[in-house]
């Protein structure tokens, strides 16, 4: 069961309230399956407030991804999302959830967390630039519109699990947040071209002496293997430029990001021993992974004391 973060702000019905927090975690369960993984080892409230951030994310996901609109139609729409968001930040959020059940949450997690309204904008910059992204020319427009897309994420999370205020827990977490969607991009290399999308860089591959259909299409399987491996190396460094990350967290919100990252290092460890796996198929992890790397997060939670944080909760 899900729980409010706090005790409704003004104009909140808690009993809207409850619903709302209990629509995010739905929406975290059925849609998220590796969050909802690690984001259930987040204890209360957090936990829920995390789940309404999601909601966000994926609202602003699923319009920038609608299949019947217009690019158009789907600029409009990201751009009148933004505007709601704003007023939240601005404190005249409105009470009217639009659609969406889960709105009431949101509102009440930028009420009760020190976050700031700027990765909120950011991610939304990032869905627009989707918008039109078709090729990737290189590996600092790739790695900006992962910083725009993820690295926002892990800028909110740790307001929201709360950190020692060490200026390099921002740095941390923004090559945490590159390093788990640089994973999303190999592992999502079909379905992205799918929907017309490539996110490897174009000058890498050409100097790799390779374009996509050679890649999906295995032809060269050296090469392909080469060039995969080399991204996986890539992804890796943020994955090393975020080490200690956790130990600036919370104690009791530790084991949550550990978790989360040993799932995605997982997928990559896992291309890494297989890349044409990566053109096969959408690599995952099992349940079984899943659960062994849960039960290491719970016993870190439990080993770790308690020390002050930024955050309520």
């Amino acid at each position: 069961m899900t729980g409010p973060v706090s005790n409704s702000g003004p104009g909140q019905d808690p009993n809207a309230l409850r619903r709302a927090y209990e629509a995010s975690c739905e929406i975290v369960r059925s849609r998220a399956r590796n969050f909802w993984y690690g984001l259930r080892l987040t204890p209360e409230p957090k936990r829920s407030a995390l789940y309404a951030i999601y909601a966000w994310m994926r609202e602003v996901d699923d319009l920038a991804d609608a299949p019947g609109p217009t690019v158009s139609d789907r600029r409009a729409s990201l751009e009148a999302f933004r505007d709601r968001t704003r007023r939240v930040f601005e404190g005249d959020g409105g009470s009217d959830s639009s659609g969406c059940e889960w709105w009431p949450a949101f509102r009440d997690v930028v009420d009760g967390y020190p976050i700031e309204p700027e990765p909120f904008e950011e991610m939304i910059q990032g869905q627009l630039l989707d918008l039109e992204w078709t090729t990737c020319r290189d590996r600092r427009s790739l790695e900006h519109f992962c910083r725009l897309v993820a690295s926002t994420v892990g800028t909110i999370c740790i307001r929201i699990w709360g950190h020692d205020d060490d200026p390099e827990v921002l740095v941390q977490a923004e090559a945490r947040g590159i390093a788990l969607q640089l994973t999303n991009v190999l592992r999502d290399l079909r379905e992205d071209l799918e929907r017309g999308r490539v996110y490897l860089p174009s000058d890498e591959l050409e100097r790799a002496g390779l374009e996509m259909d050679d890649l999906l299409g295995w032809r060269d399987p050296d090469r392909c293997g080469r060039f995969m491996r080399d991204q996986v190396v890539r992804a890796r460094a943020h994955y090393e430029a975020s080490e200690g990350l956790e130990s600036h967290l919370d104690p009791s919100c530790r084991g949550t990001s550990w978790a989360m990252c040993e799932i995605y290092r997982g997928i990559l460890d896992r291309i890494d021993d297989d890349p044409a796996r990566a053109v096969r198929e959408r690599v995952g992890l099992g349940s079984l992974r899943k659960a062994g790397i849960a039960w290491k997060a719970r016993r870190m939670a439990k080993s770790s004391r308690t020390v002050p944080s930024e955050s309520r909760g």
